[in-house]
Parts: C-alpha cells; structure tokens; sequence
C-alpha cells in the first residue's frame, strides 16, 4: 500500500494543515504500518512558474520540434501523474491564502491537468481512488459570519478532486487558526478551540476511513505513449 501526500504551506513549522495532515497520516500507517508514504511539499518547493504554459505550448507542438524548456515540463507532468497513479490513497493539505487556493497547488492542479492521463474529458486514471482533504482557514467564512463567502478555495478544490479527478473525496476543515496570533481575534478563542477540536477528531476518523478503503485496481500504464 501507498499514500501519496502533498503539503501546500509554505510553513514547516507551526503549518496547521501538515498538523492536520500529520493526523491523517498516522491514523494511515496505523493500519498500514509497512507500507510507503511518498511525499511532495509544494509549498516549500514550488513547481516552476513557467512550467504550465511550456506543458501546453508542448502538447501543440510536435515531440521532434518541442523546446528544452517544453520537454523538461511534459516530464514534469508526467513525474506528477505518476506519483497519483501509484498511490493506493491520496492526501492533499492546502491551506487558504488570501481567500483562494493556494498559488503552488494551482499550480500543481495544472500542470497534471496537461498530462493526456488526466485531461478533463477522460475518465482519470484517479478515478475512484480514497483521498483526504485537509484545509486551513485563519478567519471563519462561515454562512452568518461577517466574511460568508470569502472563501473561494474549498468549493474549487472540492470540485478538481471530486469531480475533475473523480476522487473519493472526505474533507476535514479547520477555521479559526489565526485566534492566538491576531489579538483582533481574541474573542474568539473558546470558539476556535472548539473548532480545533473537532477537526482533530475529524482528521482523526478520516485518516482511519483512508485506510480502510480498498485499493482501486492500478492504471494499466504509469507512462504510455503519447
């Protein structure tokens, strides 16, 4: 068995959602103590900007004719798409930033959307596999709070993952993170502590949930041809 993981903070330390995703994780190799976890941290090593256009400036662009710069991103795709394609198990931890998704995993989403393996209007070679979702939030954009509708990332990653890679998708969200560190948020904090809470246990119950699912049958081919 293998869990891929990907991180998008750009924190290493004091990162809520690699600590959610630490939780996930564990509960995961509970289960599946000899199995491998393969790791990609975005948020600290980001894809290169230019990777994206280059990918699809590739796939208009014959193989003979392609650039340097075209070859090393349709490499890249591909490296990507792999890494989803050996997995048994998926886990992404994003957080929100600035009210919308993370630069560095909109990035990533694009870029293995150029992949001919994961083009939208293909059946994905994730479709069907288990996988967490963990995300942060330092405010509350809950419905009823003065923010409702400022988060403009859970419903998009929701919609690449579930629908787009067809994903069996749970979702564990924490709000709230910024009380302690914004005395603007002060009043909050009994609030927070319960949200905390709660999704500690949430991460807890979907990493057993991640295990327990069984594995979807591998793609037949990691790298075909293009």
């Amino acid at each position: 068995m293998t869990l891929f993981r990907l991180d998008a903070s750009i924190r290493t330390e004091g990162s809520t959602s690699r600590a959610l995703g630490d939780i996930v994780e564990t509960e995961w190799s509970a289960e599946h103590p000899s199995s491998t976890v393969t790791r990609r941290h975005i948020g600290i090593e980001p894809l290169p900007a230019d990777a994206w256009a280059n990918a699809v400036a590739a796939s208009a662009t014959p193989d003979s004719e392609r650039t340097p710069a075209q070859v090393t991103a349709v490499a890249l795709a591909s490296e990507l798409t792999d890494e989803l394609a050996g997995a048994d198990a998926l886990l992404f931890a994003v957080p929100l930033y600035n009210w919308g998704v993370s630069q560095h995993f909109k990035s990533y989403v694009d870029l293995v959307l150029t992949d001919p393996r994961m083009t939208p209007g293909v059946v994905p070679i994730t479709a069907g596999k288990p996988a967490v979702l963990v995300t942060v939030q330092g405010g509350n954009y809950s419905a009823g709070t003065p923010r409702e509708g400022w988060d403009h990332a859970t419903s998009w990653m929701r919609r690449v993952l579930a629908d787009v890679w067809q994903l069996d998708l749970d979702v564990v969200k924490r709000e709230f993170t910024l009380v302690g560190v914004n005395p603007a948020l002060d009043q909050f904090t009994a609030l927070a502590d319960e949200l905390r809470s709660h999704a500690e246990q949430e991460a807890a119950r979907h990493g057993r949930t991640l295990a327990a699912k069984p594995a979807v049958a591998p793609a037949e081919s990691l790298n075909p041809s293009r």
